[in-house]
C-alpha cells in the first residue's frame, strides 16, 4: 500500500485555526479549505527537520511511524517548495545517532585512505630518488632527495607525477634533474628576472647544466 504523507503548509500571511482559533499559525494543514493547527490535526507531537541532509532525512522518515511534508509557497516561482519534514522526535534522535556513527566511520576511512596515499607518494619519491642516484651516481644524496621530493610533489603536475616519471623513464628522470640544476646551479632565474627571454636564458645556461650533469654521471 502506498503511503500518503500529510502536507503541512508554512503560511505566508497570518492565519487562524478553524477549530481552536489559535493564531498566528507557524504551520498548518488545510482541511475543507480551512486552516487547522498541528495540535488539532494530531501532528503537534512531531518535530521539524529542515531539508538539506539527505541521509538524516531518509533515516528519520523511515524510522518515523507518522511523518509529514512541510511546504511553503514561493510567490516568485508560483509553486510550493519543500522545506523539510515533521517526524517523531525519537525517530529523529535515532537517525542523528546513526548519521553520527556513519560520519565517524567515514572520518576513519578518510584517515586510512590518506595514510595509504601518503605511503604510495613516499614510495614514488623514494623510487625516483633511487633512480636519480643510479643515473647520476655523483649527485649528492641530499640533492637527489630534494629533486625527487620536488619533482614528485602531489598535485604539482611535475615530471615525477607523470606516467613517464612514475615509470622511471630515463628521459623523464633526466628532465627532472636538469630542471633542478637549471634553477639551483646556474643564474637562469636571475636572467629571467632581468628580462632575458626564456629561450635565450636556457641557451645561455645550457653549457653549465651539461657540465654539472657530466660530473654527476661520473661514478
Amino acid at each position: 500500500m502506498d503511503l500518503v504523507a500529510p502536507v503541512v503548509v508554512e503560511p505566508l500571511r497570518r492565519r487562524r485555526c478553524s477549530e481552536c482559533r489559535q493564531e498566528p499559525l507557524e504551520r498548518m494543514i488545510v482541511e475543507f479549505n480551512a486552516p487547522v493547527c498541528l495540535d488539532c490535526a494530531d501532528l503537534g507531537h512531531l518535530v521539524f527537520l529542515p531539508r538539506g541532509d539527505t541521509a538524516l532525512t531518509r533515516r528519520a522518515r523511515e524510522g518515523s511511524g507518522l511523518w509529514a511534508v512541510v511546504v511553503r509557497h514561493n510567490r516568485r516561482r508560483t509553486r510550493y517548495e519543500r522545506q523539510g519534514l515533521l517526524v517523531e522526535e525519537a525517530a529523529l534522535a535515532r537517525a542523528e545517532a546513526a548519521c553520527l556513527a556513519d560520519a565517524e566511520a567515514r572520518a576513519r576511512r578518510r584517515a586510512r585512505d590518506a595514510a595509504r596515499r601518503a605511503e604510495r607518494d613516499a614510495e614514488v619519491t623514494a623510487a625516483l630518488e633511487a633512480e636519480i642516484l643510479r643515473l647520476f651516481p655523483g649527485c649528492p644524496a641530499e640533492r637527489a632527495e630534494r629533486i625527487a621530493a620536488h619533482a614528485s610533489a602531489k598535485g604539482s603536475g611535475r615530471v615525477g607525477r607523470t606516467a613517464a616519471g612514475r615509470a622511471l623513464d630515463r628521459g623523464a628522470v633526466t628532465a627532472a634533474v636538469r630542471a633542478a640544476v637549471r634553477h639551483v646551479d646556474t643564474d637562469y632565474d636571475t636572467l629571467l628576472m632581468s628580462g632575458v627571454p626564456r629561450h635565450q636564458a636556457r641557451s645561455r645556461v645550457a653549457p653549465a647544466i651539461e657540465a654539472v650533469l657530466r660530473a654527476w654521471r661520473a661514478d
